[in-house]
């Protein structure tokens, strides 16, 4: 991996580690758990347009295991894996079956499979069928805050992506 594309992926995990930590200190927006914007999502959408799916996939799970370490539990780690990577699958594919200009779309869809992976999890974990009394609330929470996070992953690129490609 060349020096330039190092200094790039760790500058975006920082980024996102960053916002991730920003976000979790402030109160959830609504109160029920597993609802919160996903702000770290903008860096995930930045790279899976700027860059490939697996420059995202290393920088997610970087930012995954640190935000587990420093921020959480470890029981949040099998969460915001299964999150994160159907996520992170489901962005891809939006993007990769639409247009590379569907942020918003792709950011709708990551949030939604993001929300229905971390439903999976606490299903496969707990074998209670109550977690899915969730389902309604999440889905509509995952669309609305992922088109959002999408909304600002294209906002942000217009003002990120040209000074990176200057350095």
């Amino acid at each position: 991996m060349e020096i330039k594309k190092l200094a790039s992926l760790a500058l975006f995990t920082t980024l996102s580690l960053a916002v991730y930590a920003a976000e979790s200190a402030v109160p959830p927006l609504v109160p029920l758990p597993g609802i919160k914007l996903g702000l770290a999502n903008i860096v995930t959408l930045i790279l899976l347009r700027h860059f490939s799916c697996k420059d995202a996939l290393l920088v997610l799970s970087a930012r995954i295991l640190l935000s587990t370490f420093l921020f959480s539990q470890a029981m949040s780690l099998i969460y915001s894996l299964a999150g994160g990577f159907l996520s992170l699958l489901v962005m891809a594919f939006t993007l990769k079956l639409l247009s590379q200009k569907t942020s918003f779309l792709a950011g709708a869809m990551g949030g939604l499979a993001h929300n229905i992976g971390q439903l999976a999890a606490a299903y496969a974990l707990t074998a209670s069928p109550g977690v899915l009394a969730y389902l309604p609330h999440l889905i509509l929470g995952g669309v609305l805050t992922g088109l959002f996070t999408g909304l600002c992953a294209s906002l942000s690129e217009k003002y990120l992506i040209p000074h990176l490609k200057k350095g």
